[in-house]
C-alpha cells in the first residue's frame, strides 16, 4: 500500500505499523536517531487477550549512548518483546516476501513468563 506517516496523522487510525512509522518521523524531524522494530509481543503481564497474538512493530530511539525502546500502540509498559529486526521502516524488516502465490500453512509462537 501507498500508506504514508502522514496519512496515519491526518486519519488518526492505523495498526502498530503506523504508528510505529508516524512516532520515527516525529522523532527524525527533530534530529532524533530512531528505528523501526519488528517483532512479537506476546501478553505476558497484561489481562489475557481472546485473540491470537501476532507480530508487532515498535521503534528505539537513541538518546545518551543507547537505544531505548518505545512503543507507539500500547498505552501501557509492556514485557516479554521478541525482537526479530530493526531497520528504516518496515520495508526493512518484512518477515517475508514472495513472489507469487505463497500460503502460510502453519505458524505458532508462545510466550511465558520467567520468573
Amino acid at each position: 500500500t501507498a500508506r504514508t506517516a502522514s496519512d496515519g496523522f491526518a486519519e488518526r487510525i492505523g495498526v502498530c505499523r503506523d504508528y510505529a512509522h508516524l512516532a520515527i518521523t516525529f522523532c527524525r524531524c527533530m534530529n532524533i536517531p530512531a528505528r523501526y522494530c519488528t517483532g512479537y509481543l506476546g501478553d505476558i503481564g497484561i489481562p489475557p487477550v481472546d485473540l491470537p497474538m501476532d507480530f508487532s512493530a515498535w521503534f528505539e530511539v537513541w538518546l545518551g549512548g543507547r537505544w531505548y525502546t518505545f512503543d507507539a500502540r500500547h498505552n501501557t509498559p509492556r514485557i516479554g518483546r521478541i525482537l526479530m529486526a530493526t531497520g528504516r521502516d518496515a520495508t526493512d524488516v518484512a518477515i517475508s516476501t514472495s513472489f507469487g502465490r505463497s500460503s502460510l500453512v502453519q505458524f505458532s509462537v508462545m510466550t511465558d513468563e520467567v520468573t
